[in-house]
């Protein structure tokens, strides 16, 4: 086995392809690098000398089990509790507040990445909706962030974003073996049903929401993507209710039929 595989431009082209293809996903030719330091652990593992041969494996893995982890590797799931904390303000003052106690709120956490975003979204409804019903969908495309998601444990590091309040109420403090870790405590976690799903495949039957957080993926879609995968979406979207995505991401040119209300937030007239 080579000790140092390159990664080809022709190899290169190969996992774009795929990527593009599985998740939507493009490849900048600048990912280059990042295709090869994260992909280059599985060539070890399975001692083969190029690239070209684990795209091979992958492409002929019949349990999916190795394709599915090299997906994993491959997309980017930053995220953090509160992240851009103007939505969540919006969701805390705006929707809760005028939003009939009667019926079950709905949101869906489209790219839900380890969990940190649906948390957030269900310590508000804990705290501002506790006797009034409320369901949270989360859904990644990587089993791997969905693990540690449906876990619930992270670095005491993570917990910095979180609202004292929140923190004390919501939040266990590791001891022991578990010290520097936290954990959501169980009466937020069991309100929250972790599902992979790919949005760049045909959508299962989720029912409607009145509000799809789906924050910091389209901004690695091309236009065709992001005009297919809104055309998944916005029939979950009761009419009235708000599409939110990332500061960084812009719908602008696409035809969706939803209203602008402030940077970021769309409603469905």
């Amino acid at each position: 086995m080579l000790e140092h595989a390159t990664l080809s431009d022709q190899e290169f082209s190969q996992f774009q392809r795929w990527l593009h293809q599985a998740a939507g996903i493009d490849l900048s030719p600048a990912k280059k690098t990042l295709v090869s330091s994260r992909l280059a652990k599985r060539l070890s593992h399975y001692q083969l000398p190029s690239f070209g041969d684990y795209f091979h494996l992958i492409m002929h893995d019949s349990a999916k089990l190795e394709l599915q982890l090299a997906l994993d590797l491959l997309t980017t799931n930053e995220t953090y509790f509160f992240r851009e904390p103007k939505h969540f303000e919006f969701l805390s003052q705006q929707i809760v507040p005028n939003f009939p106690r009667e019926r079950a709120l709905r949101i869906w956490s489209a790219a839900s990445s380890s969990g940190e975003e649906a948390y957030s979204l269900a310590m508000i409804l804990a705290e501002h909706r506790a006797a009034a019903p409320w369901e949270i969908i989360a859904s990644d495309i990587s089993s791997r962030v969905l693990t540690q998601a449906k876990a619930g444990l992270y670095a005491i590091e993570r917990s910095h974003n979180i609202p004292t309040a929140y923190l004390m109420k919501y939040c266990l403090k590791g001891i022991g073996q578990q010290e520097g870790t936290f954990l959501i405590d169980r009466k937020i976690k069991e309100r929250v049903h972790f599902s992979q799903i790919n949005l760049n495949k045909p959508l299962p039957d989720l029912g409607l929401f009145d509000l799809i957080f789906i924050r910091n993926v389209m901004i690695y879609f091309n236009r065709e993507t992001k005009e297919q995968v809104l055309a998944r979406l916005l029939p979950l979207l009761r009419q009235g209710g708000y599409l939110i995505i990332s500061h960084a991401e812009s719908l602008h040119g696409l035809q969706t039929g939803l209203q602008l209300l402030s940077p970021s937030i769309y409603r469905k007239a």
